[in-house]
């Protein structure tokens, strides 16, 4: 039994001074690559600053290749090691999320080495730094319309590239963005109950985007926004807007005859056939 035990805290013993082993062998390594990145980062020969730059890039040590690379790509510009230097420095500023920096290099990558093996991949992720840059549909979406521009040139260059799935998904959800983005606008007039801007923003909504996941929403607030201004209407102007509120029930229910707002739509048209009928007598 004691001999049992004397074995297992030897294993014990053992496994703990491996640990330690490691450990220490482990901060010798740190300890010699942050020394060896230091002197990278003072020397003045760009060789072993490339060099250094490369092996921080290949263990994804991104921030710290991006510095050497920016220190020794002026010096390499022209040369035959260039193509991999700026390849590496594009992707680094992609990696680390720094996409207005990534969408540079990229775009500036695929015009200086036209020819390379990794243009197409450089010309994509170039416009996909854009869709990164996006932000939701509620803000200003200037870098929504650069994505949706990059990425259909990218389409329109590569029609048979392997990125072209990945292209046409994000191209299709950064233009529903802009969809949602308009759609919301056009219907905030209706919100704060302005009626008649509601009316124009929508129409002009419908005809910008009429296959819509949002038609038949905006086809009822246009409605309810006739039928508010209708029946809030002065008596020489009522029943010319009854008609026009009539018309646009009409054009929802032609769309949607089943649509989810089927119930207020018909209550509110039964008001107007009442109101109307009125001017008939």
């Amino acid at each position: 039994m004691k001999s049992k035990i004397h074995e297992i805290q030897n294993k014990n013993s053992i496994i703990i001074l491996s640990k330690k082993l490691l450990s220490l062998f482990l901060l010798v390594v740190l300890f010699a690559s942050c020394s060896e990145y230091q002197k990278a980062l003072k020397t003045e020969d760009v060789a072993v600053k490339f060099e250094m730059a490369t092996k921080l890039y290949d263990t994804g040590k991104y921030n710290d290749a991006i510095r050497l690379i920016e220190q020794i790509a002026p010096a390499y510009r022209g040369k035959p090691q260039a193509e991999k230097l700026f390849y590496m420095f594009s992707q680094s500023y992609y990696k680390t999320k720094q996409y207005y920096l990534a969408a540079y290099q990229f775009e500036s990558f695929v015009s200086g080495y036209p020819k390379s093996e990794k243009v197409e991949e450089a010309a994509y992720l170039g416009a996909k730094c854009f869709s990164m840059l996006s932000p939701v549909y509620s803000l200003d979406q200037i870098d929504t319309f650069k994505a949706i521009d990059k990425l259909q040139a990218f389409i329109d260059t590569y029609p048979n590239s392997t990125y072209l799935p990945e292209a046409n998904k994000s191209l299709k959800e950064l233009n529903e963005k802009i969809e949602k983005k308009v759609y919301e606008n056009a219907k905030g007039y209706h919100t704060i109950l302005d009626y008649k801007s509601a009316m124009v923003a929508l129409d002009n909504f419908i005809a910008d985007f009429p296959g819509t996941q949002f038609k038949e929403d905006a086809l009822f607030y246009k409605y309810d926004s006739a039928y508010q201004i209708a029946i809030n209407s002065v008596a020489a102007k009522m029943e010319e807007r009854l008609n026009i509120a009539a018309t646009a029930y009409n054009g929802l229910i032609k769309f949607k005859p089943d649509t989810k707002h089927k119930k207020i739509a018909d209550e509110m048209m039964v008001r107007i056939e009442t109101d109307l009928k009125n001017f008939t007598k």
